[in-house]
């Protein structure tokens, strides 16, 4: 039996159930190994306050949340010291891929819990860590953050938990593939891992690691027992500035068809079984009181329709009072796949607009989904009564200040009921990262990645200061009659 720590370097200021922990946590613990979680979420030194700043906004509704949560004002170093004293892992990890990709902070978990790590007294094991950042530039990675010793490249479920299964039977590590480290200041990239082709294999998941104040959210101005869930991983899209790509090009999944799709899908695409998904729900409703399940993958409607369908129907027969939060693409929606929603209980659908241009998203960003197939997929939503959230990026390299008010113009056609706006982030080995940083407009390793709480850019024509009026002001300008 290994001792593990794993490390929520959560810095919003909010409950957020990161997926790559609670994979970890299940196929460890199924393995008989002891693990532990340092969450940051809610000490007082660390946070952002996430959704102060986006309610302000008027990107949330209002709520009371931060009035009913109890922030930490101890010191989180002196904590997190404390915990590895007591615990004395064999492995601390504290990022990783999953169905999340960046978001909810997940592409800088690597940054932030190293900061945190780094000056840990009297820690006798190893510092292990991946995620995009370690998949995309794993060299790069380890020669700024020095004290790792190895990262897993890819989906590192499986290789943690083979780590830890050799530290326990006192075998070596370095011949895992999967893996990276410095050896005698040489940089070692062994083989890549396969695939989870079967995410049966690594289910159930494990949210009892978390704090029960971490499933607490605001939503549309109530508060909600959530967790944030994966069905499936993958997409059968290679937008340019989607970290997705990163995770394609990992697998050797890089050859691209003219709309944008990646060859050999259905080999990328992967997910539970109805009945896998359906007993970790029926499990969380049950012992957590969990309502509402953000899903995070994707392009939900991509999941295999049978399994969608056999879900749909165990869901129906139950007594579940439940809904789901999904992301998918304009493409997928219509009165078929409106109906499978419904039964699936959608209370809501998140869908990317990016900005109005259907030329600049074609041709910088391989992103091809028309103005009217996203105006008609808004309004076959609105007939259904789901609740209709677009996403929005402001500040893409070569994007202008005329391209913005474009796109507050488009949102108005649209008239969804939530608009969210992201500054645009630079993610390594992306096409779009590639091209900015070739430009100058960003630093080619760009740390302190936030697209909800900062730009980053270098770029004098659309200044930082223009980028955070507008993502101050967005909703204020869609919402009225002035641009």
């Amino acid at each position: 039996m290994s001792k593990i720590l794993l490390i929520n370097p959560n810095k919003w200021g909010r409950g957020i159930t990161h997926i790559w922990i609670a994979s970890h946590s299940g196929i460890l613990k199924k393995n008989n190994h002891r693990v532990k979680l340092f969450d940051c979420s809610f000490f007082l030194q660390w946070s952002n306050f996430e959704n102060e700043y986006n309610t302000d906004n008027r990107q949330y509704k209002p709520s009371n949340y931060n009035k009913v949560i109890n922030y930490n004002e101890k010191n989180i170093y002196q904590e997190l010291n404390n915990l590895v004293s007591d615990f004395q892992p064999d492995i601390i990890f504290w990022s990783a891929l999953s169905s999340h990709i960046h978001g909810e902070g997940e592409y800088v978990n690597i940054e932030n819990g190293y900061n945190l790590i780094k000056n840990i007294d009297n820690f006798k094991g190893i510092l292990v860590t991946g995620g995009l950042q370690a998949t995309a530039s794993p060299q790069k990675v380890l020669e700024q953050m020095n004290k790792i010793n190895y990262l897993i490249m890819g989906e590192s479920e499986i290789i943690l938990n083979q780590l830890a299964n050799r530290i326990e039977q006192k075998k070596p590590i370095n011949d895992l593939n999967g893996i990276c480290y410095f050896e005698k200041n040489h940089f070692i990239k062994n083989e890549r891992q396969e695939i989870i082709s079967d995410l049966d294999q690594i289910s159930p998941y494990d949210y009892s690691i978390f704090p029960d104040e971490n499933f607490l959210r605001p939503y549309n101005g109530d508060l909600v027992n959530a967790v944030d869930f994966e069905l499936s991983r993958g997409c059968i899209y290679s937008c340019a500035y989607c970290v997705e790509t990163v995770i394609q090009d990992y697998y050797g999944f890089n050859e691209k068809s003219k709309n944008g799709a990646i060859k050999n899908a259905k080999s990328y695409l992967r997910n539970k079984s109805a009945k896998t998904a359906y007993e970790e729900i029926s499990k969380l409703y049950y012992n957590h009181k969990i309502t509402l399940f953000r899903c995070q993958d994707t392009n939900f409607l991509t999941i295999d329709r049978k399994m969608l369908n056999e879900l749909a129907i165990l869901i129906e027969k139950s007594n579940l009072k439940i809904k789901l939060y999904i992301e998918t693409r304009p493409e997928g929606i219509n009165d078929k796949s409106i109906e499978l929603l419904k039964r699936l209980k959608v209370d809501g659908v998140g869908m990317g607009v990016e900005l109005s241009s259907e030329e600049f998203r074609e041709d910088e960003l391989n992103r091809f989904a028309s103005q009217s197939k996203t105006i008609e997929a808004f309004r076959l939503l609105k007939e259904a009564n789901i609740k209709r959230t677009s996403y929005n990026v402001i500040g893409f390299p070569g994007q202008n200040e005329e391209s913005i008010k474009s796109t507050i113009e488009f949102n108005k056609l649209l008239n969804p009921d939530n608009i969210t706006v992201a500054f645009y982030s630079p993610y390594q080995g992306t096409d779009v990262q590639k091209k900015g940083s070739g430009l100058g407009l960003f630093n080619d390793k760009q740390l302190n990645v936030d697209g909800q709480l900062r730009s980053t850019t270098k770029d004098t024509k659309i200044s930082i200061e223009i980028l955070e009026y507008y993502k101050k002001n967005f909703n204020n300008l869609v919402r009225s009659n002035i641009v």
